[in-house]
């Protein structure tokens, strides 16, 4: 870890020593001086001893000192600024530090060195944050890629991994992005949004809450249904923390980036290929070796293959109560989504029989989306009843109806429960969740 350490702060110094200027020539060839004059009187052995937290602490004193101690043509608030982004280099990913800081921001866009969006309260909007060029970016690239054990190069060049608040991030690197690598960093905060919060939030209403908390109390297998940025994975976040402290929870995912609060679970994540093209390890593969850890419940953070076949033999072999996310755009294209991916991976099997494996397996479909004006609602809640010939039948639960949008450009509509009681309250009675009927009845105008 230490030399890891060192190695950065070397690799930092060397990148200021050959960066291009930017357009505040004299704030950018001050802040090379300084960090020169820094990496200087560094103990390089004294630091591989140190803690992150106090060598921070040593380093701002340092560079504060150093900064007050000259006449430098910089206000106070540029000062600070200097002592900032050269800590940031150090000892953080650079520019992205100040954008990573903000728990206002979603989602950080780069494409390219130049040109730096964000998303805040679900508005896209350009940042005036830049790197010195594309080397600086890869660098910070590779600095967070390096750290989960990934890579990124020519004959690598897409990779998926974590910050270490566990935000999602992903890069493409030319010769793939034509531009410059692009980098794709959905945040999460570091205080999960519980069911309270979507509520309050008007994504889901409390009778829509309390019958997804009984759901999963009662082990119904879901299945949570979505576009990009939908709130998907937040949505399993909150469905999870239902389930009783008691149980063992095993999640799968490519990036782990699920805030689990239960006191006993086991988080695994997939591999890609090493340079050898050896060592891949897919989500299938651990869906396999998860149903022989003694599982009593299993997430798979997206199902996106063949995995579907094992996730859905799981549900129908004992290891109910499961749940996972799908990439659709409705209740119903999820189950269409779910048969191919089946259909991918057992060509052998027929269109029947793989509908009925589905039909036994899912309990229900929730779709969630976000809408244009940036609100992340639950759309419909639809319960998977069963098979009339070759079909699988689902009925509608609750539903979120659009009317129109009101002055200010947000969207008005409302949640309406459909009026049909679902066949699964059979099983959630058996499993003290009792709901009265006036849960099944309703609507709710926002």
């Amino acid at each position: 870890m230490a030399s890891k350490l060192i190695d950065r702060v070397r690799g930092a110094h060397q990148r200021y020593r050959s960066s291009s200027t930017a357009d505040s020539a004299e704030f950018e060839r001050i802040k090379r001086k300084l960090h020169k004059e820094l990496i200087d009187s560094l103990d390089f052995e004294q630091v591989s001893r140190m803690p992150r937290s106090e060598l921070s602490v040593r380093l701002r004193k340092s560079l504060t000192d150093a900064v007050e101690m000259r006449s430098l043509p910089l206000n106070r608030l540029e000062r600070e600024r200097l002592v900032e982004e050269i800590l940031d280099e150090i000892l953080g990913l650079g520019p992205l530090e100040p954008l990573l800081r903000d728990p206002e921001i979603s989602d950080i866009l780069i494409n390219g060195a130049d040109t730096v969006f964000v998303e805040k309260k679900g508005r896209l909007m350009k940042v005036d944050v830049r790197f010195n060029g594309n080397a600086h970016l890869m660098q910070i690239i590779d600095r967070i890629v390096s750290a989960v054990g990934r890579r990124v190069d020519e004959t690598n060049p897409m990779v998926d991994a974590r910050l270490s608040d566990g935000s999602r991030f992903n890069a493409i690197i030319p010769p793939l992005a034509l531009d410059g690598p692009v980098v794709s960093i959905r945040r999460f905060g570091t205080v999960p949004i519980t069911a309270d919060d979507l509520v309050a939030f008007g994504s889901c209403p409390q009778p829509m809450m309390d019958f997804l908390k009984g759901a999963v109390k009662s082990k119904l297998n879901v299945l949570i249904s979505g576009g990009t940025g939908s709130g998907k994975t937040t949505l399993l976040n909150v469905l999870s923390s239902f389930i009783p402290a008691g149980e063992r929870i095993i999640t799968i995912e490519d990036a782990a980036e699920l805030q689990l609060q239960q006191p006993h679970v086991v988080r695994l994540e997939t591999r890609p290929k090493n340079l050898e093209g050896k060592g891949e390890v897919t989500a299938r593969d651990l869906v396999k070796n998860a149903l022989r850890m003694r599982p009593d419940r299993i997430i798979l953070g997206e199902i996106r293959g063949t995995e579907a076949i094992d996730t859905l033999n799981a549900m129908n072999t004992g290891h109910e109560g499961s749940l996972a996310t799908v990439h659709s755009n409705s209740t119903r294209d999820a189950l269409a989504r779910m048969e191919t991916m089946i259909g991918m991976g057992m060509p052998n099997l027929s269109d029947k029989n793989i509908r009925e494996m589905m039909a036994r397996a899912l309990d229900l479909v929730i779709q969630a989306d976000r809408l244009p004006d940036g609100s992340r609602r639950v759309l419909a809640i639809t319960e998977v009843t069963g098979m009339e010939g070759s079909v699988v039948t689902t009925q509608d639960i609750f539903l979120f109806k659009q009317a129109g949008y009101d002055d200010e450009g947000r969207i008005r509509g409302r949640f309406v429960a459909t009026g049909v009681r679902p066949k699964c309250m059979g099983r959630l009675k058996q499993n003290g969740v009792e709901l009265p009927r006036a849960h099944f009845s309703w609507q709710m105008q926002v």
